[in-house]
């Protein structure tokens, strides 16, 4: 059963996404955005749980776990996701700053164009260059949207960070999270194809989608330590670049090795989220490097 709950939920996505919340807010403020990654949890929970009621076609096909479960409980996934959706909306437009509110709901509007088909009769994830573009947009509106927000008018930038930075971190984050976008539709594309969903690996082949992907890390390293020798980016932010190597070379070998697996997608997601979690410890510890200069 917790092996059911972690997969409809995707738990390895709503970790990578309030840990990634807690590091960006934590380098662009100087304090932990407890308040900020706690809310990102809860998006992404109720984005992937409900996209999971309307991907039943495709994730038999790719024999996502969890799916039969989802079939025969469709409904009442839909009233818990809807009630838990709607109350925390409630909720956070009577305690919370007007504007993160307006952004969460900017956030659901986009899971729900991406999910259900509400314009034209077809859903973003549907729409070739739109899905994955809209996916990696929702985690900058969470991981950058949401700590900032919050900040709101009290926000002091610590040393090193500039309006330049956080512009060049986000290019740089957005390229990157669009590099797991392609890895996660190599796994999928059977079941892509027969919902007609037309990523890169449907419409490109498996040997397009790597020069895509390739081109997305290489992109992003590139932007990062472009701007770490303009001085834009400090090096607690440059160490990051640890992520698209390590990516690039692991899911090179998992193709030379018969391709790219669930466990391999959901392993190399466990992978950031774990990387993000040592690099708070490595501040805790009190280790050079990282650390926000005083």
């Amino acid at each position: 059963m917790l092996a059911t709950i972690a997969s409809i939920s995707r738990l390895h996505i709503v970790a990578i996404a309030t840990l990634g919340t807690f590091t960006f807010g934590w380098l662009f403020t100087g304090s932990y955005p407890w308040l900020a990654a706690g809310l990102a949890a809860l998006d992404w929970f109720l984005v992937n749980l409900l996209n999971r009621v309307v991907d039943l076609e495709e994730d038999r096909v790719n024999a996502i776990h969890g799916t039969d479960f989802v079939a025969a409980n469709r409904r009442a996934i839909l009233v818990v996701g809807w009630s838990l959706l709607l109350g925390s909306l409630a909720l956070s437009l009577a305690l919370l700053p007007l504007w993160l509110s307006l952004l969460r709901i900017g956030y659901h509007t986009l899971g729900f164009t991406y999910n259900w088909p509400l314009f034209g009769g077809r859903r973003i994830k549907q729409l070739y260059f739109f899905k994955n573009s809209a996916s990696a947009f929702g985690f900058l509106i969470t991981v950058f949207g949401y700590p900032l927000t919050l900040a709101g008018a009290a926000l002091r930038y610590p040393p090193g960070i500039s309006n330049a930075t956080i512009v060049a971190t986000a290019i740089y984050f957005f390229l990157f999270e669009l590099s797991y976008e392609v890895i996660y539709d190599l796994r999928d594309a059977p079941g892509d194809a027969r919902a007609n969903v037309r990523t890169y690996p449907v419409v490109h082949g498996e040997r397009g989608a790597m020069r895509i992907i390739d081109a997305l890390i290489i992109s992003s390293m590139l932007v990062l330590a472009g701007s770490y020798a303009a001085g834009f980016v400090p090096w607690r932010v440059f160490v990051m670049i640890l992520a698209p190597i390590i990516q690039i070379v692991g899911y090179k070998r998992a193709v030379r090795r018969g391709g790219v697996s669930k466990a391999f997608c959901i392993g190399i997601t466990w992978l950031g989220a774990a990387l993000l979690l040592a690099y708070h410890l490595w501040v805790v510890a009190g280790l050079p490097g990282v650390g926000i200069p005083r």
